[in-house]
């Protein structure tokens, strides 16, 4: 029985189901977005793609319409040189090319047009560091776009060398992910039929790349294609590392077996990717990050879980059998929208998460009645248990889509109010949020800036801040990749 089919309702509870499904949220008022049918039957996320897609077709038309021609980033030069955050902003040449800012320098700044995409819009974003056997380390970006991935290196001045890109398996589409798990990329896409293409990234350290870049043959240049997938399609794919472990979520269809959750794959051997199981209970799964775990739950500590957005709920899985998998918790929370994305924020003590609901601005729900992009925290000390201890709210109004943290900084892509650092070092003193505050930002979208900001899709779609060199990938919609990094925190 799915745990979605204990509610009763209008949400009214029985004390089983509040044991089974959520944790201890008081004072906390859960009302629900929508009717959980219309979770469970996928009506709320075809909203949101529905909304996406017809902002990415209102800004080719209205580009078309203008020029002829699609391209977003007609008019905007590349920026190829050292930037500084100056008196608020960094300039580059031309026009609509000055960037909001705070703490963060801009470096570089590459169109998608100019990265191999003939769509010229981009998505996912992540990283891969080489460090040869004299201590060289060379980083690169992995840029997702409609019709593929973009290969790039980060050089030393934070400028940026394109290499080439691996074409999508089939047909475009506006969602790509992309995750790493040792020397190999994990690529998979909406796409119907696209499956997820292992590309060896050692590829990318031929030195004629620099000069000749390639388009790799999705044929002859991929290490393996999983397509073990019901439709072919994924919302996301989740890396856990430590595992070999390559988690496909969000494929679709619904009533398929695995009724688009965790779809477990092992790519111990990745020219040889193996189904490993798969975790229906708790249905469709849009997101999420696998662990092995350490915390103060001492029940867990050294088994695997993940963390898991669902929609209308927080989730927890313990999948440390890949073949039997179970769920430790789901949870509603105040002001449930659209539970999108998360992180905690320590894998080695793991006590607190922090996550992104993707819709409680656009209607301006629970705290985020202003549009304020709100972040929520998440105290997950019993894993059966987790308690919502309060929430961030980001001075700009916009939707929030993909955070991750380093080193007590959580680095949100905020859509239309790009890439917005946070510094939540408190998290343990006060995990209500009340000493969080916004250490750095630089905003990818200027145009919505004089009306101080929307609620809307566009701008920063994901943003990649692991390199050892502290150079930062925030990857957009409409205008390409920037390269920035922090030049200090308050």
């Amino acid at each position: 029985m799915k745990l979605r089919s204990l509610v009763l309702p209008l949400f009214a509870l029985t004390a089983s189901s509040w044991e089974v499904r959520r944790g201890d949220e008081h004072p906390f008022i859960h009302v629900p977005l929508a009717d959980v049918d219309d979770y469970t039957s996928g009506k709320v996320h075809m909203m949101i793609m529905e909304a996406m897609t017809a902002y990415v077709d209102e800004i080719r038309a209205d580009v078309v319409h203008a020029t002829g021609i699609f391209d977003p980033t007609l008019g905007i030069e590349p920026v190829t040189k050292y930037t500084p955050c100056i008196d608020g902003y960094a300039a580059g040449p031309g026009p609509n090319n000055t960037y909001g800012c705070r703490n963060l320098d801009l470096y570089s700044f590459t169109p998608h047009g100019d990265l191999g995409s003939k769509v010229k819009v981009g998505n996912d974003i992540w990283g891969w560091a080489h460090t040869s056997s004299d201590g060289v380390t060379r980083e690169f970006g992995l840029v997702g776009q409609m019709d593929g991935t973009a290969f790039v290196e980060v050089l030393p001045t934070g400028q940026i060398a394109y290499l080439g890109r691996l074409p999508t398996q089939t047909e475009t589409s506006i969602w790509r992910d992309i995750k790493v798990i040792g020397h190999h990329a994990y690529i998979g896409s909406e796409a119907p039929g696209h499956g997820i293409q292992v590309f060896d990234l050692t590829k990318l350290l031929d030195a004629s790349l620099l000069e000749d870049p390639k388009e790799f043959s999705i044929e002859t240049d991929l290490t393996s294609l999983y397509d073990g997938l019901p439709a072919g399609s994924s919302h996301n794919v989740v890396a856990h590392e430590e595992k070999n472990l390559l988690v496909a979520v969000g494929s679709v269809p619904r009533l398929s077996a695995c009724a688009a959750g965790l779809i477990f794959i092992d790519v111990s051997d990745p020219e040889n990717p193996v189904t490993a199981g798969c975790a229906a209970e708790d249905g469709y799964v849009h997101d999420a990050q696998c662990l092995t775990y350490y915390g103060p739950d001492e029940k867990y500590n050294g088994t695997d879980v993940c963390y898991s957005f669902n929609e209308d709920t927080f989730t927890i899985y313990d999948i440390s059998d890949l073949s039997s998998p179970t769920v430790i918790s789901a949870t509603f929370y105040h002001g449930v929208s659209y539970s999108h994305q998360g992180w905690v924020f320590d894998e080695k003590n793991q006590s607190y998460l922090l996550l992104n609901d993707e819709y409680d601005e656009v209607f301006t729900r629970g705290w985020a009645t202003d549009q304020k992009t709100t972040t929520y925290m998440w105290d997950i000390m019993d894993l059966s248990r987790p308690v919502l201890t309060g929430y961030y709210k980001s001075p700009a109004v916009a939707i929030d889509h993909n955070l991750y943290i380093q080193d007590g900084l959580v680095y949100e892509s905020n859509y239309r109010s790009g890439l917005r650092v946070v510094d939540a070092s408190s998290i343990a003193d006060d995990p209500t949020g009340a000493g969080f505050f916004e250490a750095a930002f630089f905003d990818v979208h200027p145009e919505d800036d004089a009306i101080g900001g929307e609620a809307q899709f566009g701008g920063a779609w994901s943003t990649y801040p692991y390199f050892k060199s502290g150079y930062i990938l925030t990857n957009t919609l409409e205008r390409g990749l920037f390269v920035v990094k922090l030049n200090k925190t308050e």
